[in-house]
């Protein structure tokens, strides 16, 4: 490894007070932000935020303490390494270094990691969830915490209460990732007696569903490839439609035993699942990467979704669930005003009031997201924050499906 290169920062040994734990330099106003949310579960002590590309980035530090971890951000400058070079410089040898930029190619990744010592790197457009889920852990000091899940991504999406939307989002969301973003997806339906994705999507249930909650053991891949029903070519739905007579013989370890053989896959896994204290959709709730909830601008939706939001995240969760405002504007509804205020923050997707829209989709098994608009504007953003899948995006060339 070359003199210049970033190690792995030891614990801070002596007390340090003019140095920083955190200092991030973004070049643009929405890297900036996606940092300062990504990284606010997992900042301990006060961090700062400066707009300026690597060569500001560069002045600054030659001035000021050398921080704890750096965020530099690379983005469009013609020699990234060069300029990496240059700042490895003017800071200390033990700083830990993440990198934001624009290139995607794996080469220019391991020269980063593997030759200058960089803890990690992301490419733009960032979200929050990437930072949080990557950055995060380093940024914490728990890196190696927790192995992440091999795999696909495993989404829930949840209703604060009933009838709020979630299954049309959910279902919505589904037929986006696996049509328009062309990425292998299944919609998993929590609700074996009463779930409606089967509607939504014009698909078939099946008996598969309930065999794997009831026989983990008789899971396997092949076990998945005939359960799940097609739903387009890159979409297929996990749903269930049991007599409500007939409970559950909900065996340990089910969900998890799915989750993984569905992981194997599966590019993105969208879960209805309406929350329970217990049972096969907590266990989802608990193994997702991401959790989605779905409320309306209702004084009873504000109350549970800020006890949800206190729920203790999974482990492989790096980021606060997702806040999805459905039928926003809505007459007689709070303003989406009040509902930042009372919740305290921003809902990351609103979606307004198309009640005609949604229904006549709902009707006709079609997703509202199909014919465009502000439906399919909100959707395309929610697959964005949740999985990092880009706007109208297409599976990139030479990239094998997980």
């Amino acid at each position: 490894m070359p003199d210049h290169a970033f190690p792995e920062a030891p614990e801070e040994a002596q007390h340090r007070p003019e140095r920083q734990a955190l200092v991030c330099f973004a070049a643009d106003a929405e890297t900036e932000e996606a940092l300062r949310t990504g990284l606010s579960d997992s900042i301990r002590q006060e961090a700062e935020f400066r707009r300026a590309d690597i060569q500001r980035a560069i002045a600054a530090l030659r001035e000021m303490p050398t921080p704890w971890t750096l965020v530099v951000d690379v983005a469009g400058h013609p020699q990234p390494l060069a300029a990496l070079e240059d700042l490895s410089q003017v800071v200390e040898p033990d700083v830990r270094v993440l990198v934001v930029g624009d290139r995607e190619d794996v080469g220019f990744y391991r020269q980063l990691t593997r030759g200058l010592g960089v803890a990690d790197y992301l490419y733009k457009p960032l979200t929050a969830a990437m930072v949080a889920e990557h950055f995060g852990p380093v940024v914490a000091r728990r890196r190696f915490a927790a192995v992440p899940a091999r795999g696909g991504r495993l989404l829930t999406v949840t209703g604060v209460r009933g009838g709020v939307g979630a299954s049309t989002i959910a279902a919505n969301l589904g037929w986006y990732l696996g049509a328009v973003a062309q990425r292998h997806t299944v919609v998993l339906d929590a609700d074996l007696h009463r779930g409606i994705q089967a509607l939504l999507l014009a698909a078939q249930a099946g008996p598969g569903l309930r065999n794997a909650i009831e026989h983990p053991d008789r899971v396997d891949e092949l076990f998945v490839e005939r359960a799940a029903m097609p739903a387009g070519d890159r979409l297929h739905l996990l749903a269930a439609e049991e007599p409500l007579a007939a409970p559950l013989a909900e065996a340990p370890g089910a969900a998890e035993r799915l989750a993984a053989m569905l992981r194997r896959r599966y590019n993105f896994i969208v879960a209805d699942a309406p929350f329970a204290p217990a049972g096969f959709g907590r266990a989802l709730l608990d193994l997702a990467q991401h959790r989605i909830l779905v409320l309306e601008p209702t004084l009873a939706c504000l109350r549970d979704t800020l006890r949800l939001l206190q729920l203790e995240p999974g482990p492989g969760q790096a980021h606060r669930p997702l806040l999805v405002l459905n039928r926003a504007g809505r007459k007689g509804g709070l303003s989406s005003r009040q509902v930042a205020e009372a919740l305290k923050l921003e809902p990351d997707i609103t979606l307004p009031d198309l009640p005609k829209r949604l229904e006549e989709a709902a009707t006709l098994g079609q997703p509202a997201a199909s014919s465009g608009g502000p439906v399919r504007e909100a959707i395309a953003a929610l697959a964005r924050a949740a999985g990092g899948v880009g706007a109208e995006a297409m599976p990139r060339r030479g990239w094998f499906r997980r």
